[in-house]
């Protein structure tokens, strides 16, 4: 028993097993001891296991008794993941970092031990590691898993999984359709024939003018091959846009955030797949700070803390949506877009496009908390984006119940959009009220998020946040 404890994990006196792990990389067989769990055992060991995953193979470490070994390498095989699953105790916890296949891995772990923490690598501290090689990473998550110094990524459920893999396929295929288009627009700057005469070269009638465009031979073949790209690039765009819409109409949040100014279908579903639970976030703050909206902090010593960018952390594609859904949003009348002008005066377009981002997430917490509708909402408009969703999923396009909702009605949309204009009115004039009723406070409150040198008056001064 010495000798097996001295080769292998450092085991209480259990049955003891042989298992051998083929070493592709180097071509030698590494053999390992690893116990299989016994109902006699008296004493219960809990065992750290760091794995640091890879595409071939997973190199183990585990600490057990404040002692770190390394255990080898195991195929990245769904085999040979289950082998070693079954060789884990059901007290042991497993720790790795998120990669491509980090999910399966811990699913098939998860169901043998007592916890598997799928890390972020940027909270682990091994990107900045002196030394950094497959045995010390591994060595280190087990390390920080034993003293509890690791906190695991939020796990989405299926159907939150499901649509983050649609909205980033479709994501895929309007990127290199755009590369396509962007091949075209190549091809006419290399052969001068200058700006088309249509606002949409990829519409119909811009097909057709692109089809008996004289070009040379090259160059057209080129042409021909892009558009048979396009085409088939449109059909696959379609179809998964057809799935997202099915989803959506099941779902209450969605159809509740497509009321805002700006926000399509395609807007509140990234949210919702970034974000997934909204009660996972106590306040807007929290959720502003996940979806990497909120400004980096820099303070030191006496003076004062100073605010630079954004932290851009999180899902890239949920800030990009809710700022590509600002520029729209700031255009129709409504609190929203008094709140950009305001900030346009004293810092510029591009900060202000940011801060209303910002501010489309803060409001979009408070429409799924409250579970309530955008009390600014034009219905018209609203019912237009939900009628485009029910066509998107299948719907037919001529039905009985569906009519009157694109006719022209001049008056009852200027009614509503005279509505948000009061609600911008009033929104703008809370906003003065309150500023100057900050003018009259002294204290830490006076500069939200900055400190004061005078003293609080006996209780500690609380910083507020503008409405």
């Amino acid at each position: 028993m010495g000798a097996v404890r001295a080769r292998a994990f450092h085991w209480p006196p259990l049955r003891l097993v042989r298992l051998r792990f083929e070493r592709e990389s180097v071509g030698v067989v590494c053999p390992l001891r690893l116990p299989l769990c016994s109902t006699a055992c008296e004493e219960v060991v809990v065992r750290a296991v760091g794995l640091d995953v890879h595409l071939d193979f997973c190199e183990v470490a585990v600490v057990e008794d404040g002692e770190v070994r390394s255990a080898g390498r195991i195929e990245t095989k769904p085999e040979q993941i289950e082998l070693f699953a079954g060789s884990l105790g059901p007290d042991d916890r497993v720790a790795l970092e998120v990669t491509g296949n980090a999910w399966e891995i811990a699913r098939i772990l998860e169901a043998h031990v007592a916890q598997v923490l799928v890390v972020s690598p940027s909270d682990t501290g091994i990107r900045q590691a002196r030394a950094k090689t497959d045995r010390l990473d591994a060595r280190t998550l087990a390390r920080l898993l034993a003293a509890g110094s690791l906190d695991a990524v939020w796990r989405p459920d299926r159907q939150t999984w499901v649509m983050r893999r649609r909205l980033s396929r479709r994501s895929q295929l309007v990127w290199a359709r755009s590369r396509a288009k962007n091949e075209i627009h190549a091809v006419m700057m290399r052969q001068l024939v200058g700006r088309p005469p249509f606002s949409d070269l990829f519409g119909v009638k811009g097909r057709a003018w692109l089809a008996e465009l004289e070009l040379a031979s090259e160059e057209r073949e080129t042409v021909d091959s892009a558009m048979r790209q396009i085409e088939f690039l449109d059909s696959e765009i379609a179809e998964v846009e057809r799935l997202i819409a099915t989803d959506a109409l099941e779902s209450t949040e969605i159809r509740r955030l497509m009321g805002v100014p700006g926000v399509n279908v395609i807007v509140a579903a990234s949210f919702l797949a970034a974000i997934g639970d909204i009660h996972r976030f106590e306040n807007p703050r929290k959720l502003v700070g996940y979806l990497g909206l909120d400004p980096r902090v820099r303070q030191s010593g006496p003076g004062p803390a100073t605010h630079g960018h954004i932290s851009k952390q999180g899902s890239v594609r949920a800030r990009h949506a809710l700022v590509e859904a600002c520029w729209s949003a700031v255009r129709q009348p409504g609190p929203l877009h008094a709140f950009y002008e305001r900030i346009r005066a004293r810092r510029g377009h591009s900060v202000a496009i940011v801060a209303a981002a910002r501010k489309l997430a803060c409001l979009c917490w408070a429409l799924l908390t409250r579970e309530e509708d955008y009390a600014y909402a034009q219905p018209s408009l609203t019912k237009k984006k939900l009628r485009r969703l029910e066509i998107t999923a299948g719907a037919k396009r001529y039905t009985p119940q569906a009519s009157g909702i694109y006719a022209s009605n001049t008056a009852v949309r200027q009614a509503e959009r005279e509505l948000a204009r009061q609600a911008e009115v009033a929104y703008a004039r809370t906003v003065r009220d309150w500023h100057a009723a900050q003018a009259n406070k002294v204290g830490a409150s006076a500069t939200p998020g900055r400190a004061s040198n005078k003293p609080s008056k006996g209780k500690a001064a609380r910083q507020t946040t503008s409405p």
